[in-house]
């Protein structure tokens, strides 16, 4: 089987398992008072009361036909009323009444005790992952914002770790670079631990809607003039976004104030978005070497740029 059809089968074995447990959650025993669709129809409208009912449809994913006929038995039953927008009278407006408020108040608290059911099964390490690869999935098959927000932080306990983990798996799996580069990344990484404190180093860690997608460190070089500029990381989520350009500039702006006069960095010929991304902030090729690293014959380069 490729590797295409392997994924294939995989997300099909998801589907499988994640239609089963949302069974359990959303469905509830074979006598309950309401179809697992009237249930959707009243969380939906609880959370926006009232909506018309082309915005319902839409939310739901409902033809108009079998719409008409669910409204019809939730209002026969007391649940919600139907009426003409006052803006449009093509248009119908569709809300809960006082007894479809209190079915909601049922269900949901029936659905806290379920969904609570299933994170109990495990422990608080397992949670955790568990809602992580749920925000995961959400963040890439879901609506993306059209202007996620962009946050550069400090890296924290924890951050470290990711950076070389990321680079050795990003650049294995783009570049088949072998494990002798996620050590060279870890050598550095403890590097600017050891010198943690010092206030001519400093590091960022980019977030995009509060997922990390990169990483830029500024450290000292060996003359106390020039800084060095290091790590640069861009998730393949985050480029195209701007994210290595604010990296690159906040790193060289700290340089800056720092008193540093110049900053140099060291990166290989190949990586070409990265030279692009430096060559717009203005670094020069200084110098070039074939190296023998991670795996392949490389051309190293050195890039530097006065302050």
């Amino acid at each position: 089987m490729n590797r295409s059809a392997d994924r294939v089968a995989t997300v099909r074995a998801f589907n499988r398992l994640y239609t089963g447990v949302i069974g359990v959650l959303d469905e509830g025993p074979a006598d309950a008072e309401y179809s697992l669709s009237e249930a959707r129809v009243i969380f939906e409208l609880a959370q926006q009361d009232p909506t018309q009912v082309t915005d319902l449809r839409k939310r739901l994913d409902l033809d108009a036909g079998y719409a008409s006929r669910l409204l019809a038995r939730l209002e026969g039953r007391g649940l919600l009323t139907r009426e003409r927008s006052d803006e449009d009278a093509r248009r119908q407006i569709v809300r809960l009444t006082e007894n479809g408020r209190e079915a909601f108040a049922v269900l949901d608290e029936r659905s806290v005790g379920r969904i609570g059911s299933l994170l109990g099964r495990f422990g608080d390490d397992e949670q955790e992952r568990l809602l992580g690869a749920m925000d995961t999935i959400t963040s890439l098959v879901g609506e993306r914002a059209s202007d996620p927000t962009l946050v550069l932080r400090p890296p924290r306990p924890g951050d470290f770790g990711w950076v070389v983990h990321r680079h050795g798996a990003l650049y294995s799996r783009e570049y088949s670079w072998d494990e002798r580069f996620e050590a060279l990344v870890a050598r550095v990484v403890a590097e600017y631990v050891d010198r943690r404190g010092d206030p001519r180093q400093a590091g960022w860690i980019a977030e995009l809607d509060g997922e990390r997608v990169g990483s830029i460190f500024c450290t000292p070089g060996e003359d106390g003039t020039t800084a060095k500029l290091r790590m640069l990381l861009l998730e393949p989520a985050a480029r195209g976004r701007g994210v290595g350009k604010r990296l690159v500039t906040e790193c060289v702006e700290f340089a800056k104030v720092s008193g540093y006069t110049a900053m140099e960095l060291w990166t290989v010929s190949l990586l070409d978005a990265a030279r692009a991304i430096y060559q717009k902030a203005g670094f020069r090729l200084v110098s070039e070497e074939t190296i023998a690293g991670f795996g392949y014959e490389l051309t190293g380069q050195t890039w530097r740029l006065e302050l």
